[in-house]
């Protein structure tokens, strides 16, 4: 196999010497932008976007390409915004370990052993499951329409149903669906595998999730709390975080983050969090936002904050990556007075991560509306970083109290 191919999320673009298949493989993938140089044979040149983590894409006729992406911000805090967007109660900065790791796949995959380590070191939990089957002795309850259905009136064998206590639930099951998609992944360090190996054997008498089937879903609650951790890391591992499917002749298997959701997630949760001391409620991806009459023309923010009388507040929308270096494209600011006009706001907030432009407040002519545009610094502590949400929460609030002085 060839060496890995190493990329730096949103850098400049990096020639590289690829088989003209290897090339036009990573560029039918679209994980990465890939062009063929129109003056050199042999040689693509390859720019990572905005997904970050590992991959290796299945080459028609030739070896495997892997290809690893190593995120601008520090692997510590990209985890603190992932573990917050998926629980921001009962997730703060240093729950999960990533080591000394610098990549994305090795950070995870120890994160995730180490958790999986502390929830099952007292043994695996125990609970009860919903079993159907036949038997010739009745256990449980009889499944009368199926006894009927395929025994025609013969009294045995008999179709039941029951309880049975036991470690094959769906928490364990979720556990060591990660373990075995983890071991399945390239860039996962030896010592890092050799300890999953252990946690599957550990977990070796509970059922494994077959490929294309949904994750078993589970339930948080006071019996599985020491689970918690490890459920919402091995949930993001199984399905929307990860990288494996088949487009024609082409297989990529992998792992990646998309930084532009990633943001958008931790934004919006983060900023219905800080909005909670002000009443209301927010609404993320919010529905039934139409901005035409006839509600042909359908819209959706990432976050509108709506009033105790549902009345909006407010509306933001999260933005990773400014699109050209000279600042941050206008035409969000085009759809920031959509919104505003649809939900009749005189403010509209775009959020963006920290990047080349200074923040600036647009009024918009002949309208009484202002486009504000802020910028989250990833790299600080998440103590500062959640404050910085906060007080972007309280100047929302101002201006919706304000608004609503002048038009009461």
């Amino acid at each position: 196999m060839s060496d890995p191919i190493e990329l730096i999320e949103h850098a400049a673009p990096v020639p590289h010497r690829l088989p003209d298949a290897a090339g036009q493989a990573l560029a039918a993938s679209r994980i990465v932008d890939a062009a063929p140089d129109p003056y050199t044979a042999g040689m693509w040149t390859l720019r990572a976007n905005s997904k970050v983590g590992a991959v290796r894409v299945e080459v028609p006729g030739g070896e495997p390409v892997t290809v690893r992406i190593t995120p601008k911000v520090p692997i510590t805090r990209l985890f603190f915004l992932f573990g917050y967007s998926l629980n921001p109660h009962g997730w703060r900065h240093g729950q999960v370990d990533v080591a000394e790791h610098r990549e994305v796949l090795p950070a995870l995959a120890h994160a995730y052993e180490r958790q999986v380590d502390r929830a099952i070191c007292r043994g695996l939990l125990q609970g009860y499951r919903v079993t159907e089957d036949t038997a010739l002795v009745v256990r449980g309850r009889i499944r009368e329409a199926e006894q009927i259905r395929r025994r025609f009136g013969a009294a045995l064998p008999v179709e039941i149903t029951y309880d049975e206590f036991t470690t094959d639930i769906a928490e364990n099951r979720l556990l060591r669906a990660g373990v075995d998609r983890l071991l399945r992944l390239p860039g996962v360090p030896r010592d890092v595998r050799r300890r999953l190996l252990h946690q599957r054997t550990r977990l070796a008498d509970i059922t494994p999730l077959v490929r294309g089937q949904a994750p078993p879903k589970w339930h948080p609650s006071r019996l599985n709390a020491r689970y918690h951790a490890a459920l919402h890391l091995a949930r993001a591992i199984v399905d929307g975080a990860s990288a494996e499917h088949r487009s024609g002749a082409l297989r990529i298997d992998g792992f990646l983050f998309d930084m532009n959701k990633l943001f958008e997630d931790f934004v919006c949760i983060a900023l219905r969090e800080a909005l909670i001391p002000h009443g209301g409620r927010s609404s993320l991806q919010a529905p039934g936002v139409h901005l035409d009459e006839d509600d042909s023309v359908r819209m959706r923010p990432d976050l509108v904050w709506y009033g105790d009388r549902g009345r909006p507040n407010a509306v933001a929308d999260a933005k990773y990556k400014a699109e050209k270096v000279s600042g941050y494209p206008d035409a969000d600011l085009y759809q920031m007075l959509a919104y505003c006009t649809a939900l009749g706001l005189s403010e509209g907030h775009l959020i963006y991560a920290k990047g080349n432009a200074a923040l600036n407040s647009h009024r918009v002519r002949r309208a009484e509306t202002v486009l504000h545009q802020h910028a989250l610094d990833l790299d600080q502590e998440p103590g500062a970083l959640l404050a910085d949400v906060e007080k972007l929460a309280e100047r929302m609030a101002q201006g919706a109290a304000a608004y609503g002085s002048r038009h009461s």
